[in-house]
């Protein structure tokens, strides 16, 4: 689907390190949902509209994948898409990249609900956020197959070489 957009930036901290020296799994659950929050927010879904319409967003599944120790003093950056987006539903992925390296660290895939705040139920995601997914999706997925170059090749046909 949509290219990844950039959604923290921060920095790994010594009381970010455990026994073994490298960031415990606790952080890494923290920073992934300040991500989250700003990947919400860029389809319509912020604090100020949740409370003021009553409903709010909560996690029912995540997986992480932990690919690269984390240090004090490394930089990150998280990215993160829209995977999917159904009635009540969104599913989302983050990838946290070290920035001296550009390695993946660590990658979380995400399903979130919405949920009415007074009921406790799972209630339809606003019409307009779901379009803004939606339409965000698609475009991303024009840009990148426009931007990959075996799809450009073999549009061209065969090399003349």
């Amino acid at each position: 689907m949509a290219d990844h957009v950039l959604t923290y930036r921060g920095t790994i901290y010594p009381w970010h390190c455990d026994h073994m020296g490298h960031m415990n799994v606790m952080w890494y659950v923290g920073k992934f949902d300040e991500a989250t929050w700003h990947l919400l927010a860029s389809a319509g879904l912020t604090a100020k509209r949740m409370r003021e319409e009553g409903f709010g967003m909560v996690a029912v599944e995540q997986r992480i994948e932990y690919k690269r120790e984390l240090l004090a003093g490394d930089l990150i950056t998280i990215r993160s898409r829209f995977q999917e987006v159904r009635e009540k539903v969104v599913l989302f992925a983050h990838e946290m990249v070290h920035e001296d390296t550009h390695e993946i660290a660590a990658r979380t895939f995400l399903t979130g609900v919405c949920l009415d705040t007074k009921t406790r139920k799972a209630r339809p995601l606003p019409a307009d956020v779901r379009q803004r997914i939606v339409i965000t999706s698609a475009e991303g997925a024009c840009d990148s197959e426009s931007d990959d170059p075996r799809k450009q090749a073999a549009q061209q046909g065969p090399s003349p070489l």
